[in-house]
């Protein structure tokens, strides 16, 4: 009888010990949990048709996967709201347009990790050139494909449908180099801001506009946008910008954990050379990443100046 009493005393310790075990183990798979807190990713949509947020979808999977942790992205509504969200730690990861990130870096709430790649085009014809990428782009001006207008100082008095203030290549660098050529749009023409590029597009072809701000490329991206309109029939760029335009940077939180960085800087790199990362980064055009010097970004510093005088 003693015997079988030590034995039931035994077990019973064993019991208690094995839960206690499975508890601690509980705690600290929960606590591991807890660390690997989800990131938020934010980024400039390139047209608000409201088609945006669905694309979000594959990229949100394939970061969430590569990261280990829940991944959220989450659309800003213009240029200067991704730098409100960098600047109030709403956002871990920002996709962010060139002088976005230049405004949040001055204000201690970027730190670029990488610059995006994109396809390259021919500035003669205005296509892509095949296996060709670039970490620059340049403005571009464009007009109705039968206007008379043959250079720059041309728009002076005419309506020029912009991006936002903050936007390189909608905005700065062709009212900076407009400005140095002798014409100052801001009082000698009619800018008019509006929300994306199909919209500056579609103004100019209707007529509202006689030109638009524009990204290089911007024919080739929303073409298919445009239905059966043949946009390198219907437009012609009148002007590409002198001054490169560096590429969207790959920006975190400064004080991100250096651990977290490499480990996104990792993931962003990989994603040109795996299928679900490919499809996922189709969402802004990009092609692939590169390191980023922050340097390059100096140009929009100046640029930003040459716009304001």
């Amino acid at each position: 009888m003693r015997v079988k009493k030590l034995m039931i005393s035994l077990l019973g310790v064993l019991a208690v010990a094995t839960l206690a075990s499975c508890g601690k183990k509980d705690e600290s798979a929960e606590g591991n949990k807890e660390e690997k807190k989800a990131l938020v990713v934010q980024f400039v949509p390139t047209n608000n048709d409201g088609s945006m947020e669905a694309k979000t979808k594959p990229f949100a999977e394939y970061l969430s996967k590569a990261l280990d942790r829940e991944v959220k992205v989450t659309l800003a509504t213009d240029y200067s709201t991704i730098v409100e969200a960098m600047a109030s730690k709403q956002v871990d990861i920002g996709i962010m347009p060139p002088a976005a990130y230049v405004q949040a870096k001055d204000m201690d709430a970027a730190e670029a990790i990488l610059t995006s790649q994109l396809g390259d085009n021919d500035e003669e014809t205005g296509l892509p050139i095949e296996g060709q990428l670039t970490n620059t782009f340049k403005g571009e001006v464009l007009v109705k494909a039968d206007s008379p207008m043959k250079e720059l100082k041309d728009l002076k008095g005419k309506k020029i449908a912009t991006l936002s203030p903050n936007s390189a290549s909608g905005y700065i660098y062709p009212v900076a180099e407009l400005k140095e050529v002798g014409v100052d749009p801001t009082t000698e023409a009619t800018l008019t801001t509006v929300n994306d590029i199909p919209s500056e597009i579609t103004a100019v072809l209707n007529g509202q506009m006689d030109a638009a701000f524009v990204f290089e490329g911007a024919r080739n991206v929303f073409g298919a946008s445009f239905g059966d309109k043949d946009l390198f029939k219907e437009l012609k760029v009148l002007y590409l910008t002198k001054g490169d335009i560096p590429n969207d940077a790959i920006a975190v939180q400064p004080t991100m954990d250096e651990t977290l960085k490499e480990q996104v800087k990792e993931a962003f790199l990989k994603m040109k050379d795996d299928e679900k990362g490919a499809e996922a980064m189709t969402i802004w055009s990009h092609l692939g990443y590169e390191e980023a010097a922050d340097a390059g970004y100096d140009t929009i510093r100046e640029y930003t100046e040459k716009a304001a005088e």
